[in-house]
């Protein structure tokens, strides 16, 4: 099978992997432009660019891939099928129409709920007690056409970094599994119940704001679903620190109000929320890196009602 494969992210390395040593013949892998990142400002490359050169594939990285020129050089390339993964650019009509077998796509999350950018950190922070991949073929709307295979998987205690991880290996079994489906004839095409759809919007720094007045279970939630971006936050003695993850816990002192200290240790602390407490377990104060709560309260200085 001739594939074109696009992505960006690591969720995406994955299954480009799993094609390649599957055989297939990837004629191009089109992924994002370098990117300035870091304090340092530097242009890097995706992670699926990365792969791509170390297996030796043929990168195309367009700054719009609606472009003329850059539909004509992608139906050159006569791709039997484009596999999606987290590309992010939207495949326009003349692109859906060129690969034999059509457009597919990795979808992180078991359509049709959570169409959108942000599936996976959706289902952690709506305290779903699963998710999974879906593949489908892509259509002119977000996520909206009929799918073909499915696998899901318990959620846990899983933050947005790592369920990304183990979803990436789902779907990099699952297309697999669906390209030969599509060459064998038996790839199913199962239409979306729009009835039970929902969305999942882009995610921005303003979702991380904690509200102290929820309760625990559900702030804890947010703290595994906005890591490693954006990340929940809230501040303490007038600094902002962001906190990577918490364990809900009873209330110790009940005499302090919502939002804050509530009990301290020399191990960690606690902050009152709406229903229960938050102990706090590893945190990242502003302009430093990630540390536990030890090496937090070793160097500050943290009391009963902060």
């Amino acid at each position: 099978m001739r594939v074109v494969y696009m992505g960006t992210p690591d969720f995406a390395v994955r299954p480009l992997k799993k094609i390649y040593e599957a055989g297939h013949e990837i004629v191009g892998v089109y992924t994002q432009p370098d990117r300035q990142k870091g304090r340092g400002k530097k242009f890097l490359p995706s992670d699926v660019k990365v792969a791509a050169q170390e297996l030796g594939l043929n990168v195309f990285q367009p700054e719009r891939l609606r472009e003329e020129s850059v539909v004509e050089e992608l139906r050159s390339l006569a791709p039997d099928v484009i596999v999606v993964a987290a590309y992010g650019q939207i495949l326009s009509e003349d692109v859906l129409n060129i690969p034999k077998y059509g457009c597919i796509n990795i979808h992180a999350s078991l359509l049709p709920k959570y169409r959108g950018a942000s599936p996976i950190e959706a289902s952690i922070i709506n305290g779903d007690e699963k998710t999974g991949v879906t593949i489908m073929y892509m259509a002119k709307g977000l996520d909206t056409g009929d799918m073909i295979n499915k696998a899901e998987i318990e959620i846990g205690l899983h933050n947005t970094e790592s369920l990304t991880v183990e979803l990436s290996k789902l779907g990099a079994d699952l297309i697999v599994k669906t390209i030969k489906e599509l060459e064998d004839g038996t790839a199913k095409r199962i239409p979306q119940n729009d009835d039970e759809s929902c969305y999942a919007g882009k995610l921005d720094k303003a979702m991380g704001e904690i509200d102290w007045t929820k309760s625990a279970t559900e702030i804890e939630r947010l703290v595994r679903g906005l890591y490693p971006w954006p990340c929940a936050y809230t501040t303490l003695d007038g600094k902002s620190i962001k906190l990577v993850s918490a364990e809900v816990v009873d209330v110790v002192d009940d005499s302090v109000d919502v939002g804050k200290v509530c009990e301290v240790t020399k191990k960690y602390f606690t902050i009152k929320c709406g229903e229960g407490a938050l102990k706090i377990k590893t945190l990242q104060p502003e302009g430093k890196k990630p540390m536990d709560c030890v090496a937090f309260l070793n160097g500050n200085k943290v009391e009963l009602g902060m």
